[in-house]
């Protein structure tokens, strides 16, 4: 790995949160994902299974942990299994976990090659009655590919049937909405490298360059600060492509008078920033676009505000469309009789704002909760309002990620440049 290595009082104190929420004479099991194929012989980059990381920060393929927390040797109540190396694997694919390797990375003093998983676990459920088993049940969640964890399910299922079966998911996605401050520094050292990155392109960007150099300087910092890379794929749209939410080519040259949004985030030691600037590719604002900047800095700025304990996304996403709106009639793209002819169920606002603000943050980067759940101290949301004008060429949005806390929040992109004079000053100097 590039990173430093975690402390692991981290993992032990999110097992021991797992492990008191279980049942009863219970024992939970999480697989790593697998290395996904891509043609021939190729393989895609290993992410990580994120419940995987939480409770042991191995991050590394063929990887299991059990957790027991009754059972009566105290040995077996925590259980990490890693794949066993040789010098074959060595020559051809570097370096793995050795088992005193994995205590140090996980806090697990049982650690034991993969082979072993299926005795040991036979042995565990002797003394169990219930099985927790993890699924990805993401509210966005779309894939088809089966997963270990997937296979594993129907395995056991099929193997031990007589057992209570529980969910493991609504557990993790409880506990991990609420960051520990270990994971907040992590964040905000993820925050810290973006801004690298960010002031980086200041210096870099002008009329002729290609989204695609404007990616790679954001690459280039990333990696040499000890980053995987970006936390997700990159959106490096200018002009027209700045109003298409997700694109992702990145291959249009950048034109003088036109506006350059930028949707990028590091990722460090598995957790991810998730960043939103847009600036005058030519280094001045022109009048429109400052206005419509100033208008998306307005409601960043109050619906930051909002995020708040007690509050939640449904009737915190209504209202910031009220801000908006009132922004919008301002700019003269909605009137009053928009808003009085409106489906209720798609606001007049929601033609130039057609997202949400603000979502979970963390070990993924959309990250697990419940859209229902009060907000708490300790959570961890991105605020990303915009406004997308495809007729006008113009599309800002402005994105930061904050903490939760009993007074407010902490900004932990407060150093990124945001206010349109220093922006404009920074690309002039």
């Amino acid at each position: 790995m590039r990173y430093d290595q975690i402390d692991n009082k981290l993992f032990i104190q999110n097992r021991e949160k797992l492990a008191k929420r279980m049942k009863p004479r219970s024992v939970a099991i999480v697989h790593a994902n697998d290395i996904m194929p891509t043609n021939a012989d190729g393989t895609m980059k290993f992410v990580q299974n994120a419940n995987l990381l939480y409770l042991t920060g191995v991050d590394q393929e063929e990887s299991i942990v059990i957790i027991a927390p009754d059972f009566p040797d105290e040995r077996m109540r925590e259980m990490l299994f890693v794949r066993e190396t040789n010098d074959e694997i060595a020559v051809w694919e570097g370096h793995k976990l050795t088992k005193d390797e994995g205590t140090q990375t996980s806090g697990i003093k049982n650690v034991k090659w993969v082979d072993e998983f299926e005795k040991a676990f036979y042995t565990i459920l002797a003394e169990c009655d219930h099985i927790y088993l993890d699924s990805n049940e993401h509210i966005r969640n779309a894939s088809e590919v089966e997963t270990r964890n997937a296979r594993f399910i129907e395995e056991c299922k099929s193997k031990y049937p007589l057992y209570g079966y529980e969910r493991l998911s609504p557990i993790l996605t409880d506990l991990r909405c609420i960051k520990s401050q270990v994971e907040i520094d992590i964040m905000q050292h993820a925050c810290d490298l973006t801004e690298k990155g960010f002031r980086r392109v200041l210096d870099f960007v002008k009329p002729g360059v290609m989204e695609y150099e404007v990616e790679a300087e954001y690459l280039h910092e990333f990696v040499r600060n000890r980053s995987k890379g970006f936390a997700y794929t990159p959106i490096i749209g200018g002009g027209g492509n700045s109003c298409v939410l997700h694109y992702i080519e990145n291959n249009q040259q950048l034109n003088n008078g036109d506006v350059l949004l930028m949707d990028v985030g590091a990722e460090y030691g598995n957790y991810n920033a998730d960043m939103t600037r847009t600036i005058p590719i030519n280094g001045k604002f022109t009048e429109r676009q400052r206005k419509v900047y100033d208008a998306v800095l307005r409601v960043k700025n109050a619906a930051t505000d909002l995020l708040k304990p007690g509050n939640r996304i449904p009737e915190y996403h209504a209202e910031v469309g009220k801000l908006m709106e009132k922004e919008l009639l301002d700019l003269g793209l909605i009137d009053q009789t928009d808003i009085k002819n409106e489906n209720p169920d798609w606001p007049a606002y929601k033609k130039y704002f057609m997202h949400g603000t603000s979502h979970h943050i963390g070990l993924d980067v959309h990250d697990i909760a419940s859209i229902y759940k009060k907000f708490e101290v300790g959570m961890a949301f991105t605020v990303e309002p915009g406004i997308y004008i495809p007729e006008e060429k113009i599309g800002i949005r402005l994105e930061d990620d904050v903490i939760i806390t009993e007074g407010g929040h902490i900004n932990l992109m407060k150093n990124i440049p945001i206010e349109a004079e220093e922006i404009e000053e920074l690309m002039n100097s």
